[in-house]
């Protein structure tokens, strides 16, 4: 009886350990990557992302850009980290294009990783310059319908977002507008200001200076509703393509197997980051839409997204780069 008591004793110290050590994450800093170069968007959100969610958890979350192959050396260090809540990663939708460009990556893309939450969201626009000959987007629709193979548009390369939402755009509509793939958004643009080609998806944040110098024009928004940045800026959806959407989402992963108590911890962190009056308001001065979903929100995009991409890249005929 002394020993039976004796062992349960031991086991109530080994349990109240194990639910103290439990409440108590993150006992130390937590990895956020980035499969991009410091400097650009999603760079951006991570940072204002990170240093919000350090002052949450009283412990330092850091940084670490991890550029290359499309996002799929981050995404591979983050589907094989432990899965502990302390290796993170803040991607985009390069996660749900890459496995129509790659289908060796050396990760599985619904498998080994798991939403936390979407953070942010950037619609894109479609934009041209001032010649171009349409002032909108029932316009460019109607001259690209007239003029087949005749327009072009320009791309950061293959199999980037502006890429296939654009080629989206394009199929779903039944035009023939040829791509012009660079190298980087940079030389795209400088060409699209140009006017060596009539047409790109691009952000507000960069477009918006632009516009202002009346070298650009917008066509169109590629959001659910109308930019309050740009409200007299008609969507897509409502210019004659119901359900058209080309977003740059920005969203936290972790690794397959992370504890759901530290999943759920993590998205209603990243949820109120996001609200902190200094953070949504920079986010919206560059017309980025602070989210902070849910994982089962988050994870009905991924899932949207992932077929929607393959059917695309697959009947386009794209390649990687």
């Amino acid at each position: 009886m002394r020993r039976s008591i004796g062992l349960l004793g031991v086991l109530a110290i080994m349990l109240a350990a194990t639910t103290g050590a439990q409440a108590a994450y993150p006992e130390r800093p937590i990895r956020l990557l980035v499969p991009f170069p410091a400097g650009g968007t999603v760079d951006m959100v991570a940072r204002l992302l990170s240093a919000k969610l350090g002052e949450q958890f009283s412990r330092g979350v850091l940084v670490d850009n991890k550029p290359g192959a499309g996002g799929a050396i981050a995404t591979d260090a983050a589907a094989k980290a432990a899965p502990d809540g302390y290796t993170l990663i803040l991607t985009s939708p390069n996660h749900t294009i890459n496995p129509a460009l790659n289908p060796k990556l050396p990760y599985d893309t619904e498998k080994d990783l798991v939403p936390v939450s979407m953070v942010a969201a950037v619609a894109e626009l479609l934009v041209s310059p001032p010649e171009a000959p349409f002032n909108d987007f029932a316009q460019f629709v109607a001259y690209a319908r007239a003029h087949p193979g005749q327009l072009n548009y320009a791309s950061a390369g293959n199999g980037t977002l502006p890429h296939v939402t654009m080629e989206l755009l394009l199929r779903r509509l039944q035009l023939d507008v040829l791509h012009v793939a660079y190298k980087g958004a940079a030389p795209a643009m400088t060409d699209l200001l140009a006017g060596r080609v009539q047409l790109k998806m691009d952000t507000y944040a960069t477009s918006a200076p632009q516009m202002a110098a009346g070298k650009l024009k917008a066509l169109a928004v590629a959001s659910e509703k109308r930019s309050p940045l740009l409200p007299q800026l008609p969507t897509v959806a409502e210019s004659g393509l119901p359900g058209y959407e080309g977003i740059l989402w920005m969203g936290v992963l972790a690794p397959t197997g992370t504890p759901k108590e530290i999943i759920a911890m993590l998205a209603e962190a990243c949820m109120r980051a996001v609200q902190v009056p200094a953070v949504r308001d920079r986010l919206m001065a560059d017309g980025i839409d602070p989210v902070g979903s849910t994982p089962e929100a988050f994870a009905a995009v991924i899932a949207r997204e992932l077929p929607q991409w393959r059917d695309l890249v697959r009947d386009a005929k794209i390649t990687a780069d």
